[in-house]
């Protein structure tokens, strides 16, 4: 090997250093995208010179799974071999070589579509594993007596799971899907990490992005008994329409016995009672529709917390917003079906305390936040709006970068909220110039200018703005709403 080819091997590990790098960024995007190739194509189309881009302090960093590490090792042997293959063969001059990767270098971030194809199996294989052991587990602890509960909807799903979950547990042994984990292998990890032989129920949150993804859920877990929260417009980009949507939460539905499944419905949302269902036993809930079986009446919500009454029995809480009242109705039409008195929720409902990042009240005093964080939706929006504006003696101020993933309808739901934020909040901060222009736009069109509204990108500047506004005086409230993910930063 004369001297000319030690260059090879001396360019080999930056090559490979870059390569990592690249790798890093681009496998961290393919995370946060579910590991799904469509949704991953789509956003690299959109962003073809991300890799150029230093990215921000990230908010979520890339989890090194076992897939992740697999995906590391089919990368590099796409774009390493090649070159080693060159260096023993001496077959292309060292400077050709390392031209043609550099000339190549916008398409690098596609050799990770190339290597999920080539890993594809194992997955298939893994994935494969884990669910027919947790199918295993779930049909032994079913044949003991355990009862399982689907929850789906297009938002109030982790909600309503917290608040049955605190409700069932004031009489039965009961699991629930920590945080969100609300996709088929999160349902698999709980079951194979977490549900004993002595759980009596076990709630599963049942997310979905596609046709099918309820369905597959329900094959595992093979739910007794449904709750459907709302249907609405989240994740319409990848849906396409409201039927779709409608199509895809029934799944749950379809997966129940006719003559021993229960349905909980959501009477107030015009989707879900539009829809047929071939069920015995159907549950309706609602706050304002006196057609349901369990209807929350005389609701008073205030910064303090909510009251209401179904029925003769009162119930106080210190859950904020009028959307809480029917996700808590919801939790409580599916206690009492399943064996506990109303009278017994009573003090249950006191103590359930406000579930993470949504519309969760934080500070005392002149400051407090309220952090309603996770992804948003129009309707979800619209309720924090509401509940900041019940904070009258106090000076509002909203952040946010908006709502995405609502395909079509995404700029005119931002334009609304803008309008609704006009109203609503005193100071208005936006995260994100291109995202927030429609925003913007309903603010100008509710009389906001500039003396109200600020825009960063970046959130911590935003912060720091909300933390230091003249008040004039009165005690100031600080709405976060929506906080979007790195790969929408």
């Amino acid at each position: 090997m004369n001297l000319y080819y030690y260059w090879y091997w001396f360019a080999l590990p930056i090559l490979a250093l870059v390569n990592g790098l690249t790798f890093t960024r681009n496998a961290h995007i393919f995370q946060l995208n579910g590991y799904k190739p469509k949704v991953h194509t789509k956003w690299l189309t959109k962003h073809p010179f991300f890799l150029f881009i230093k990215p921000k302090e990230v908010k979520k960093p890339l989890v090194l799974t076992g897939r992740v590490k697999r995906l590391a090792i089919a990368y590099g042997l796409i774009v390493l071999l090649p070159v080693i293959a060159v260096i023993l063969t001496r077959s292309v001059p060292v400077i050709i070589t390392y031209m043609i990767y550099v000339a190549f270098f916008p398409l690098w971030p596609w050799i990770l579509m190339l290597a999920n194809i080539i890993c594809k199996p194992v997955e298939i294989a893994i994935n494969n594993r884990y669910i027919a052991d947790a199918k295993r587990i779930i049909l032994d602890a079913k044949q003991s007596g355990l009862k399982v509960i689907g929850v789906t909807g297009s938002y109030g799903k982790t909600s309503v799971k917290f608040f049955a979950g605190k409700l069932l547990s004031a009489k039965f042994n009961v699991l629930i899907t920590p945080e969100s984990y609300n996709t088929t292998l999160g349902v698999v990890r709980t079951i194979r990490e977490q549900l004993k032989a002595s759980h009596e129920y076990f709630i599963v949150e049942m997310g979905a992005r596609n046709p099918g993804d309820i369905k597959e859920i329900c094959e595992i877990v093979q739910p007794d008994y449904g709750i459907i929260t709302a249907i609405g417009e989240a994740h319409l980009e990848s849906f396409g329409s409201v039927e779709n949507i409608t199509a895809t939460k029934f799944e749950l539905i379809d997966a129940l016995d006719e003559k021993d499944g229960i349905a909980f419905l959501n009477w107030d949302n015009e989707y879900i009672r539009n829809r047929k269902v071939i069920l015995d036993n159907i549950v309706r809930f609602g706050i304002s529709n006196d057609d349901a079986d369990y209807t929350a009446r005389f609701v008073k919500v205030s910064e303090r917390g909510s009251s209401f009454r179904i029925g003769d029995v009162y119930y106080a809480t210190k859950l904020l917003g009028r959307h809480n009242i029917l996700n808590l109705t919801s939790a409580i039409a599916v206690a009492v079906e399943l064996g506990i008195s109303q009278e017994e929720l009573i003090l249950p409902m006191r103590r359930i305390e406000p579930v993470s990042h949504r519309l969760q009240l934080f500070g005392g005093g002149d400051r407090y936040v309220i952090d309603d964080a996770y992804n948003s939706n129009p309707d979800g929006a619209a309720a924090a709006l509401e509940t900041l504006a019940g904070f009258r003696s106090y000076f509002k101020i909203l952040i946010t970068p908006g709502m995405v993933e609502l395909g079509e309808r995404e700029f005119s739901a931002n334009l609304n909220f803008g309008r609704r934020a006009a109203l609503a909040a005193d100071y208005i901060i936006l995260i994100g110039e291109e995202q927030t222009k429609p925003i913007r736009a309903g603010l100008r069109a509710e009389g906001a200018g500039d003396e109200r509204v600020s825009v960063f990108n970046s959130l911590t500047e935003g912060i720091n703005l909300a933390n230091s506004l003249d008040t004039g005086g009165k005690p100031r409230i600080i709405l976060f709403e929506n906080d979007l993910p790195d790969n929408y930063s």
